[in-house]
């Protein structure tokens, strides 16, 4: 019972990462935009929000800070796909490798390697957390519990708004879009850069509230998995926070089983949240039988002269 408590207790650290960064992605592609940058915008984030948090002492304002990073470094991509029609995944792919670069080399040179920050403290319930096997679980931090409202307003801003119709239009049929009044560029733009906020706030949760310091490269692939867990969510935020569930748990599950005194093979441990990724896209793929499932027109640039 004390290992489940435990695992519970250190789920959320796991899953709030996931949720956010499969959130920003399902914002930026439901517009039509690919983005395969987020392991490069949740370094970002990761980065910016340490720096921050060295200098002023706030977690409210390293957040934000993370947020306003990822989207400054997210324009230059959304320039490159949106106005210059570039290739989205090459340019995806370009945006994780400068981003990597880019926070090492700051990160080392401003000294903010191995810093150790203070996070957030957990928000007080009183007896609630005292209680057997879910107190733990109960005892998180104000982000962990912002998670949940945060993804019922985008859910009900994608499905219930004239602003997510219209992103929504955009991500299926621009061409379209385009010829009833829709700015097809600015709404993609826009898009991006309000799903990468959301993806460099993931990274900022992860130094800020999780490590509670800098290490280059260390999101560890998450970004990655985020982007499997949005084919797995089909776009729809619901899934995807029910996803991030799922993958949470596992990752939050291996270092309780450590400490159990389970022993664990260290490549095992460290293959096995791909490997679950990979075993999820089969099986979607299998039960999907061919269905894609996703936004009509992702991945492809608009162009008003060849509107169909």
């Amino acid at each position: 019972m004390d290992l489940i408590s435990h695992w519970l207790g250190n789920l959320p650290d796991f899953a709030v990462p996931f949720a956010l960064a499969a959130l920003g992605l399902i914002v930026t592609e439901r517009a039509g935009v690919l983005s395969l940058g987020a392991e490069g915008l949740m370094l970002v984030g990761a980065l910016a929000g340490i720096g921050t948090q060295l200098a002023v002492g706030t977690p409210g304002i390293a957040l934000l800070a993370s947020m306003g990073a990822a989207a400054l470094v997210s324009a230059l991509f959304a320039a490159m796909v949106v106005w210059l029609r570039i290739h989205q995944v090459i340019a995806g792919l370009a945006l994780v490798f400068f981003c990597q670069g880019l926070t090492s080399l700051l990160g080392t040179l401003w000294g903010w390697t191995n810093q150790p920050v203070t996070g957030l403290d957990a928000v007080p319930l009183g007896p609630l957390s005292d209680l057997p096997v879910v107190g733990r679980l109960l005892t998180q931090n104000a982000v962990a519990w912002l998670v949940l409202p945060l993804f019922a307003a985008v859910a009900w801003y994608l499905e219930r708004t004239a602003g997510g119709l219209r992103l929504r239009a955009v991500g299926e049929n621009p061409q379209a879009a385009d010829a009833a009044g829709i700015p097809v560029g600015a709404t993609r733009f826009l898009a991006v850069l309000a799903g990468a906020a959301l993806v460099g706030l993931a990274g900022g949760y992860i130094a800020v509230l999780g490590t509670k310091l800098w290490i280059p490269g260390m999101t560890g692939g998450r970004g990655w998995i985020a982007i499997g867990l949005v084919i797995f969510a089909r776009w729809s935020p619901w899934r995807a926070l029910a996803g991030a569930l799922l993958f949470g748990g596992i990752e939050a599950l291996i270092p309780q089983l450590a400490a159990a005194g389970v022993a664990l093979p260290q490549y095992f441990v460290l293959m096995t949240p791909y490997a679950v990724t990979l075993g999820v896209m089969v099986w979607i793929a299998l039960a999907r039988r061919g269905a894609y499932g996703g936004p009509g027109a992702l991945g492809e640039p608009f162009v008003r002269e060849e509107r169909r």
